[in-house]
């Protein structure tokens, strides 16, 4: 009876040595690989569905206002933006080795490439957060709240002739005329950067979170040549965020 016993276990594949990474509903574990990365490529088509409405409504306001969005590509950092660029392009490669040090069971190379990666993500939200906080200190915000100043209104192309309504004294105010004589709807060009930028940077809090998840299960020795399933799933994401910026990179900074 124990006999038949243990025939009928291992049938069903329940015995004392079954390796805890692999869940019981998959055959082996290059089942469970390919089931989650068919998963998480569905989640990716997903979110270029996400952005792709948001390019789609940057194609049309920039087809309807072409003008507006050369002037608004004037006030944006190229600099910063092409470090970012640079930046997010390095991290690419260590995602894509930490998958590498992985498939080799290499765990130091495993834990710096994905520390690497983390730093990457630091620094391109640092380099963000200066763009940002040098756009609020200038009055360059979205929709209604675009009042820049002065010293912004002196660098930027105007309109001659265009002037805004008096005030009950009759008096203009100067300020208000150079923001009236800017291009006509310009704040719609912030609005839809700083969403676009905005909903990018919090893909990446999101990669970082993923990663340092990634790295704690690294870091107690979790992953070896025959399973690396969360590495990989957490690489193809950051390869996302990764590309959504090189899209993002011309089409709001190299306008011009």
């Amino acid at each position: 009876m124990d006999a038949a016993a243990h025939e009928s276990h291992d049938a069903h594949g329940h015995d004392h040595h079954h390796d805890p990474r692999l869940a019981h509903h998959f055959e082996d574990h290059q089942h469970q690989f390919d089931t989650g990365k068919l998963g998480i490529w569905l989640f990716l088509g997903q979110e270029l569905l996400f952005f792709g409405g948001l390019f789609c409504a940057y194609s049309i306001y920039r087809g309807l206002h072409p003008e507006v969005f050369e002037e608004g590509a004037k006030f944006l950092n190229t600099n910063l933006g092409a470090v970012n660029t640079v930046v997010l392009l390095f991290s690419s490669l260590t995602a894509a080795w930490s998958v590498r040090a992985a498939q080799l069971n290499n765990k130091k190379g495993l834990i710096l490439a994905i520390v690497l990666t983390i730093g990457c993500a630091f620094g391109f939200l640092g380099i963000k957060y200066v763009e940002y906080s040098h756009k609020l200190h200038e009055g360059v915000f979205w929709g209604q709240s675009f009042h820049p100043t002065r010293e912004i209104l002196e660098e930027a192309h105007v309109t001659p002739g265009v002037v805004p309504m008096p005030a009950e004294d009759g008096s203009v105010d100067p300020k208000a005329e150079k923001i009236a004589m800017l291009k006509p709807n310009l704040h719609t060009f912030f609005s839809i950067y700083f969403l676009m930028t905005g909903l990018h940077g919090i893909h990446v809090v999101i990669g970082m979170i993923v990663l340092t998840w990634v790295m704690l299960r690294a870091m107690k020795g979790h992953f070896y040549e025959d399973y690396y399933t969360p590495v990989e799933l957490g690489g193809l994401y950051w390869h996302l965020v990764d590309l959504v910026w090189i899209y993002l990179f011309p089409l709001l900074y190299l306008i011009h």
